[in-house]
């Protein structure tokens, strides 16, 4: 379990730093669709920080497993409100990517209870 911990927390990582990346230099892809749903571009900062601290906690956790548990339940919650947000903002076809890393996210959790 330890290693499929390490392999989902570390790719997850990976991704969330590079979503996080993409905000802060506001990549136009992601701040055309995060208008278009109705997140405003002064939130853009603060959701790339709440992304790269997730991945920073997830790495953490390989270490020492209470913050990554801890972690990994933030980017579970933040992709919960991510996928909830799509939804209230009617953009279905923007759901599926948050809603895999909301489940990554689920999978770094269970794994990280399982191996500690």
């Amino acid at each position: 379990m330890f290693l499929a911990y390490v392999v989902v927390g570390v790719l997850l990582a990976l991704l969330l730093v590079s979503s996080g990346r993409a905000k802060l230099v506001k990549d136009e892809k992601i701040v055309t669709g995060m208008r278009s749903i109705g997140v405003p571009d002064s939130w853009l900062p603060r959701l790339a920080a709440l992304e790269i601290a997730g991945a920073l906690g997830l790495l953490i956790g390989i270490f020492f497993r209470p913050l990554g548990i801890a972690a990994a339940i933030g980017v579970v919650l933040y992709f919960v409100g991510a996928v909830v947000t799509h939804i209230r903002g009617k953009d279905v076809k923007g759901t599926p990517i948050p809603g895999v890393l909301l489940l990554a996210g689920a999978a770094a959790l269970i794994l990280g209870i399982a191996s500690a």
